[in-house]
């Protein structure tokens, strides 16, 4: 049976120039796998290169066997979709104008909504709890609400593969539990597989299937959370100095 995703022998970067290289990961579907690491150490980059977002410059990945660079653009964002820390400031949009512009894998150019859309809009709204938020400006909404509206589009394209880059940054602690009560549903409800980076460690603990720690480029350990993040190898990750 073939994994919902492979990576193998993985290097990505920009003007072919790597930041992270030989990175091998296997995903199956509602599994969550958490990549851990410092600043600048290439996960942004390996999540972009996972998504489809830009090229890799060496190795393959593999989505229900098939290489990524054989599907179009459309084909991918219905097994894809990514949520990354850019701040963004859609003008004069509703958080309901937000979350239906995660449907245009579906609705094509024009963007008109069906009932199947509209159902599945409803539906995403009601499991991110922002149903009696909808008509509020985007604009004038907190980094929290935010946060939980972009995540309501990116599940609008009822993907398999949810990519996640520091989901909790700009998050108080309310909403960082809510957001972790979210991504059990996902996991548990929808069987949605997952990719998240995350600095909150505790977090990965709870969370994660399987943790990859990154540094300087490259895989430095990989395995259950229980397993790797002990005090001892969390000092080694991240240099600190005892």
């Amino acid at each position: 049976m073939d994994k919902l995703l492979k990576i193998a022998g993985l290097s990505a970067g920009y003007r072919k120039k790597a930041v992270i290289s030989d990175v091998d990961l296997e995903l199956e579907k509602g599994e969550i796998v958490c990549l851990v690491g410092p600043n600048g150490s290439g996960k942004s980059t390996l999540l972009r290169t996972v998504s489809g977002q830009q090229k890799s410059i060496s190795g393959s990945i593999s989505l229900n066997g098939r290489n990524i660079n054989d599907y179009k653009e459309i084909e991918l964002a219905r097994i894809i979709s990514i949520l990354m820390t850019d701040r963004v400031e859609p003008e004069l949009m509703t958080g309901y104008d937000v979350v239906v512009s995660g449907r245009y894998p579906y609705t094509g150019r024009l963007g008109i909504l069906g009932d199947e859309d509209r159902r599945v809009v409803d539906k995403v709204m009601e499991l991110v709890n922002i149903t009696s938020l909808k008509d509020k400006y985007f604009s004038e909404m907190s980094d929290g609400q935010r946060q939980r509206f972009m995540l309501a589009r990116a599940l609008c394209q009822e993907p398999d593969i949810l990519i996640m880059d520091e989901p909790m940054t700009f998050l108080d602690i309310k909403y960082k539990k809510e957001l972790v009560d979210i991504i059990r549903k996902l996991k548990n409800e929808e069987g949605i597989a997952m990719i998240i980076s995350l600095h909150e460690l505790e977090t990965v603990k709870s969370l994660a299937d399987r943790v990859v720690c990154i540094k300087d480029g490259g895989v430095a350990a990989a395995g259950r959370p229980e397993e790797i993040l002990t005090e001892e190898y969390i000092n080694e990750l991240f240099d600190i100095k005892q």
